[in-house]
């Protein structure tokens, strides 16, 4: 069982940049791939981005592609979701997740994950 801890959310303006972290307990994030989601007020759960146990691999959303980055401390137990030139759009509540064992092409669904977060908001406004 590993618990995910969401943080480094806010209200910033657009183009603005925002740091999110996902803290693990109970287990080591060496044993996950973790990814992030995101949901916006009457819009279906989005994928944003994940890194793959093992190999490190990284997957990005196209809207998100060359502004976000997913990156993982081990020592640290933390995913970070480094957020440059944000949008209004890219306003929602933004979700860690964990898994074991998923497949390359499983990697965007959150039905695949199994442990997740509680969220933490974003805000992009002017």
């Amino acid at each position: 069982q590993v618990q995910l801890m969401e943080s480094g959310g806010g209200l910033v303006q657009p183009g603005d940049s925002l740091r999110l972290s996902c803290t693990a307990s109970g287990s080591t994030l060496r044993s996950y791939t973790v990814g992030w989601f995101r949901q916006a007020p009457g819009v279906e759960r989005e994928f944003v981005a994940t890194i793959k146990r093992n190999s490190g691999s990284l997957y990005y959303a196209d809207s998100v592609k060359g502004r976000f980055t997913i990156s993982k401390d081990i020592a640290k137990n933390t995913v970070y979701l480094q957020m440059n030139s944000l949008k209004p759009e890219d306003t929602a509540v933004y979700y860690c997740a964990a898994g074991s064992g998923i497949i390359t092409s499983s990697l965007r669904n959150g039905a695949a994950y199994t442990f997740w977060g509680q969220g933490t908001q974003v805000t992009v406004s002017s």
